[in-house]
């Protein structure tokens, strides 16, 4: 597995090709800077790190969740350190009924029990089922999403006025995981950070953002 390392996207947390200076910010978040606060991942997406996450997915192997969280705990430390709450990116009720478990909840529970933060299960909701991402292009995936979750009502006293830490196992263009934070601090969240197991990076070795 080839684990993401500094130097990095303070912001996005993806990688740069050389070293920029301390706190430096890629070209893609200062045009369009995006909702969470900071993103951070424990592997690019490939190889055993791409076996891993499709058996977690696609293969009932729940079990993997526990050695996948300790790499993303080690990788995330410092958004860790600065939340209160873990909530997890939620599948759609179709969906959920059809894998039996929602992979990112696995994670985030697995992140809770080894850190002892508290996992807020539920705290947020899929509200309009969506086409799977895989091979949509930037702007399908954007438009794919939008509006798709939101805080349930007696969830929201749990996020308002928290720092929330939104799990996830595989960002590709982050169109996901922006689109699930605005709606966190559409409920009040103090601010919202990302951290997932794996990160897509593109043939070129540019990691994709958007």
């Amino acid at each position: 597995m080839r684990f993401i390392e500094r130097p990095f996207c303070e912001v996005s947390g993806a990688p740069f090709d050389h070293d920029l200076g301390v706190g430096m910010v890629s070209p893609e978040v200062i045009a369009n800077p995006p909702p969470y606060e900071k993103a951070r991942a424990a592997v690019f997406y490939d190889g055993a790190a791409r076996k891993l996450a499709h058996g977690l997915k696609y293969s009932d192997r729940a079990d993997l969740a526990a050695m996948m969280a300790g790499w993303m705990i080690r990788a995330g430390r410092e958004v860790l350190d600065t939340s209160d709450v873990i909530v997890s990116v939620p599948l759609h009720r179709s969906r959920l009924f059809s894998r039996r478990y929602n992979q990112s909840a696995e994670l985030a529970r697995a992140i809770a029990r080894l850190t002892g933060r508290p996992f807020e299960a539920g705290g947020l909701r899929r509200v309009r089922a969506t086409r799977q991402q895989v091979g949509l292009g930037l702007r399908a995936r954007q438009d794919n999403v939008r509006g798709a979750f939101a805080v349930p009502a007696d969830r929201t006293p749990r996020i308002a006025g928290r720092r929330v830490l939104l799990v996830d196992d595989v960002l590709t263009t982050g169109s996901t995981v922006e689109a699930a934070a605005r709606a966190l601090l559409r409920a009040g969240a103090e601010r919202v950070s990302v951290l997932t197991f794996a990160r897509v990076a593109s043939p070129g070795g540019e990691t994709l953002y958007a």
